[in-house]
């Protein structure tokens, strides 16, 4: 434990010496959630059908950009595990009488802080420009479980995408993919008026049905079984990106 409150104050000081990181997890996606709602909002809203109206698009939005929150803070840490990686402090910290989990722990905990304070900073924005959650304090608890499991389960894929990635640029698959799925699911609108391989890859995806859980969940509308799948999802990956992390730190560093 001491080890990686250690490796947890090292990486809470390098994002705070780390301003694009901070602009990258915090910043950004309070600035798509005005680019949504200022600019495409009135033009999105149709999208929802005949109930959509464009003062009311902020409440479906803001599920979708929490998720873009997660995915973004995401990415900033498979780049600080790479970077580790690649510069040899990981290596380094092989050979130091220290927890060799504590060197993921620390990422792991600092990324995941650092993300659910940025997610707390979007609904806060999104709360002053007019979003109006109905959901009952038992339904917050509700999202902000399912959210830090969502947060725990990108950013352990992350760790294993850092330390598989042989530079920087490596990582840019992930990225692109935790960027671009958002735009393929029920983020921004319905999948029913989407084209016909369009509206299936959006429905199936793992992305869609978290999204729908979160959206239910602060409006306070059915979500039926897609909760659960939401929650399985995500201790899917979870446990995917868990377990993929520790044979990658474990493996020989020659190789």
């Amino acid at each position: 434990m001491n080890d990686a409150v250690t490796m947890v104050r090292r990486n809470t000081k390098h994002t705070l010496r780390n301003p694009s990181t901070m602009i990258m997890t915090i910043a950004l996606p309070v600035i798509l959630l005005l680019l949504f709602v200022g600019v495409f909002g009135g033009a999105l809203s149709a999208g929802l059908g005949p109930a959509g109206q464009s003062g009311d698009y902020i409440d479906y939005l803001v599920a979708g950009i929490l998720l873009m929150t997660v995915g973004y803070g995401s990415t900033t840490t498979a780049m600080a595990v790479n970077r580790d990686m690649t510069a040899g402090i990981i290596n380094r910290f092989r050979t130091m009488g220290i927890s060799r989990t504590a060197v993921l722990t620390g990422h792991v905990v600092g990324s995941s802080v650092r993300t659910l304070i940025s997610a707390a900073l979007v609904v806060g924005v999104a709360l002053l420009l007019g979003f109006r959650p109905t959901g009952d304090p038992v339904r917050w608890l509700a999202v902000l479980g399912l959210l830090t499991l969502l947060v725990l389960a990108l950013t352990w894929l992350a760790v294993a995408v850092g330390l598989l990635a042989k530079t920087a640029e490596g990582t840019g698959p992930f990225v692109f993919i935790v960027q671009l799925l958002p735009f393929l699911s029920s983020a921004f609108v319905s999948p029913e008026t989407m084209s016909a391989p369009v509206r299936w890859f959006a429905t199936h995806e793992p992305f869609t049905p978290i999204i729908d859980a979160l959206r239910g969940l602060l409006l306070d509308t059915p979500i039926k079984d897609g909760g659960l799948l939401a929650v399985a999802w995500c201790a899917g990956l979870g446990l995917a990106g868990y377990l993929w992390s520790r044979m990658l730190f474990k493996r020989d560093p020659s190789r």
